[in-house]
C-alpha cells in the first residue's frame, strides 16, 4: 500500500526528516499546531496504530520520546504533546509537539501555510538537540532526505 507517507520517506515527496533508521523515521508536519510539531511514522505502512505489531509500536513511541526531549531541550515549553489521530493519511503515525496549554490539543489551531524559514528552523532545532543528546546516527545530513 502507497501512503503520502511512504512517498515522503521514498523521497518522491519532499520532507524535513528529523530521524531515520532501519524501522522509522520523523519528519515535520507541514500543518503544525505549534512550532516544531513531528510525526513518527513507521516505514511499514501500517494502517491503524492496533493493527501494528507491539515492537513495531514500541518502538514508534520510542522515537516519539526521543523526538519530544529533543523538542522540550529546544523550546520553553510545559509539556510535550502526544497524539494519534490516523484519520489524515491511512498510515500510523504519532504526532509529537511543544505545548503550552489544552488549546494546543486542538487541530482547530493548525498553520496551513507555515514559512520555510519558519520549518527550517524547527527542524534544525530538533536535529541539534537530537545531535546533543546523542542521537547523531539517526540524523540526516540533509534535511530534505532520510538517512
Amino acid at each position: 500500500m502507497s501512503t503520502l507517507f511512504t512517498k515522503i520517506i521514498d523521497g518522491e515527496i519532499p520532507g524535513r526528516f528529523l530521524w531515520s533508521d532501519e524501522r522509522a523515521v520523523s519528519f515535520l508536519t507541514i500543518g503544525p499546531i505549534t512550532h516544531g510539531h513531528a510525526l513518527v511514522v513507521p516505514r511499514d505502512p501500517v494502517d491503524h496504530w492496533i493493527d501494528a505489531d507491539d515492537d513495531l509500536l514500541a518502538h514508534v513511541t520510542s522515537v516519539a520520546k526521543k523526538i519530544g526531549n529533543a523538542q522540550q531541550a529546544s523550546w520553553d515549553c510545559p509539556r510535550i504533546g502526544l497524539m494519534v489521530a490516523g484519520f489524515e493519511v491511512p498510515h500510523l503515525h504519532v504526532h509529537v509537539w511543544p505545548v503550552y496549554s489544552l488549546h494546543d490539543f486542538s487541530f482547530e489551531h493548525v498553520d496551513p501555510s507555515p514559512s520555510d524559514e519558519s520549518l527550517d528552523d524547527a527542524a534544525e532545532r530538533i536535529r541539534v538537540a537530537l545531535i546533543d543528546q546523542g542521537y547523531v546516527a539517526n540524523v540526516p545530513a540533509d534535511v530534505s532526505r532520510p538517512i
